[in-house]
């Protein structure tokens, strides 16, 4: 068969003439060499066309990415436009100063609620001038021209807001319990603090009193307390408000008497001891009298002057408090556990720099004290968990076993102490005969701490002043137990406008410690220049 028969193209042509030049080099027949060569051409024509299929798909994907890359650099450009003009946007807010939210000032007043209460919340906490120069800053700081309202303006919102607070309460059916206390600071005036809370708002067992749920009922400044005076007090607010189903009162007799005014067809509130100022009666009895311990007061005293100043100055004692000094043992029982430690490790980083001759002169009698700190640190660390347990679970039928059992497992943790023992039967005692009174059932509180933190808290609120005798100020202690919303500013210094605050003032406090200091100053300048 001739494989050559038909036309041949002109490769065809090309491969024959090759092929006839050569054939003489090949081992094959022609036939078999024609064939493999013209296989062979059809290989690489196969593999040409795939090759010329691929470069043609590649050119392809180069147009598309350099049309993606066109459409990048095009939207690249945009953006950096964009930013350009938000930067110069932002450039020109920042020109401006910011502004405050919407907060429309209430009729006869420069500010809106939302401002109000912000300070009012703020001065709760740090006081009001802090409050003012608070403000100054954050303001500085976020770049807002707004005026900022003056201490003084806080002052009298508080104020009135605190009296709304006692005149806006009303009768409700609920079971309530008052927390009733003294408190003076210099001169014959002391105020009457009744404050309280229903009995459905009390917390779970296991945790503190709720501020927020407690309120204060009555602020009543005055020189005389007797029983009269308390019944007087009683009687007005029970005939406002409704009685009390429990009085927690400290122990005083006129506090504790005088509740058999609020007795209403035959039921008389149940009053009830606070467990803080008992334990610390207990506490006198037992360590109060012993002549170690007075001497150990009395050294204490000596040695906070005598190491002050001086390279023993971080060992300095705690102050004492005369007043409430059993209810505020503990750091002083401390100190003296904390120096005989050093007295003992003669190596211990905080005697650096100390000889041994200087330690022991200063601070080496407290050696002599080591077993009674033992002792009296026992009656501590009893008294602390009564008052931790009665703060968190209130009293209630079975109460006084609970704490039986916890004291007896702190028992296990201390050393043998007498003392320590006499004071947990005491305690158990009294909280037993405490919850004898209670019907089946119910839960009342036996701890007064919230009103003394009330007290404590009005005083930080004073500053300075508090040293100076009450003044018009004690109008506002009800605002320090209230989170003030826009809202509640905006009903209670509508309730009670400037003049009302004054007439309340004038009513209940009269001539102020302060005031008659000033007259004293300006009679006296008077006369002798």
């Amino acid at each position: 068969m001739d494989v050559f028969s038909n036309s041949p193209s002109d490769g065809a042509q090309q491969l024959w003439s090759f092929f006839r030049k050569t054939v003489g080099q090949y081992k094959s027949s022609w036939y078999e060499t024609a064939r493999n060569l013209f296989r062979s051409r059809n290989t690489q024509r196969v593999r040409a066309e795939k090759l010329a299929a691929e470069s043609r798909e590649l050119r392809a994907d180069i147009e598309r990415l350099r049309q993606e890359l066109r459409q990048v650099k095009n939207q690249l450009d945009h953006t950096q436009q964009l930013l350009v003009q938000q930067q110069r946007e932002n450039e020109e807010l920042r020109k401006q100063p910011n502004t405050l939210p919407c907060d429309l000032p209430l009729p006869h007043h420069s500010y809106g609620p939302k401002m109000i209460s912000v300070c009012l919340n703020l001065a709760k906490e740090i006081g009001f001038r802090p409050t003012e120069t608070a403000l100054k800053i954050l303001f500085t700081w976020l770049n807002i021209d707004a005026k900022i309202p003056s201490h003084d303006s806080i002052r009298s919102w508080s104020c009135r807001v605190g009296i709304a607070q006692l005149k806006t309460l009303e009768r409700d059916d609920e079971k309530w319990i008052w927390l009733a206390d003294h408190s003076n600071q210099i001169g014959q005036e002391k105020i009457l603090q009744i404050i309280g809370i229903r009995v459905r708002d009390l917390p779970e067992i296991g945790e503190t009193l709720p501020r927020d749920k407690m309120v204060v009922l009555a602020t009543v400044p005055g020189i005389s307390w007797t029983r009269e005076d308390v019944r007087r007090e009683y009687k007005k607010l029970a005939e406002r408000l409704g009685p009390p189903a429990y009085l927690i009162t400290d122990g005083a007799v006129e506090l504790y008497e005088s509740a058999d005014v609020l007795e209403i067809e035959g039921e008389t509130p149940i009053v009830l001891r606070d467990m803080k100022h008992y334990v610390a009666n207990v506490l006198e009895q037992l360590i109060g009298k012993d002549e170690r311990f007075r001497e150990y007061l009395t050294k204490l005293g000596r040695t906070r002057s005598a190491v002050q100043q001086t390279e023993l100055s971080h060992f300095t004692p705690p102050p004492q408090k005369p007043k409430a000094r059993f209810m505020n043992l503990g750091p002083t029982l401390r100190w003296g556990q904390m120096v005989s430690y050093h007295l003992t490790h003669c190596h211990s980083k905080s005697r650096q720099g100390i000889t041994a001759e200087r330690m022991n002169d200063k601070l080496g009698w407290v050696r002599g004290y080591r077993d009674d700190l033992d002792v009296w640190n026992c009656c501590q660390e009893i008294l602390q968990a009564s008052l931790r347990f009665i703060n968190r679970h209130g009293v209630y039928r079975g109460a006084a076993a609970k704490l039986k059992k916890e004291l007896d497992e702190l028992a296990t943790d201390l050393p043998d102490c007498e003392l320590g023992s006499t004071m947990a039967t005491k305690l158990v005692a009294f909280v037993e005969e405490s919850e004898l009174k209670l019907p089946e059932g119910d839960r009342a509180w036996l701890s007064t701490e919230n009103l003394e933190s009330l007290f404590g808290q009005y005083k930080r609120l004073e500053g300075q002043h508090s040293k100076g005798g009450f003044t018009s100020l004690i109008a506002a202690m009800p605002m320090l137990l209230t989170h003030w919303t826009p809202e509640k500013v905006r009903v209670s210094l509508t309730t009670v406008p400037v003049k009302v605050m004054k007439q309340w003032v004038n009513e209940n406090l009269g001539t102020t410690l302060t005031s008659k200091r000033v007259t004293a100053y300006k009679e006296f300048a008077q006369n002798y220049g």
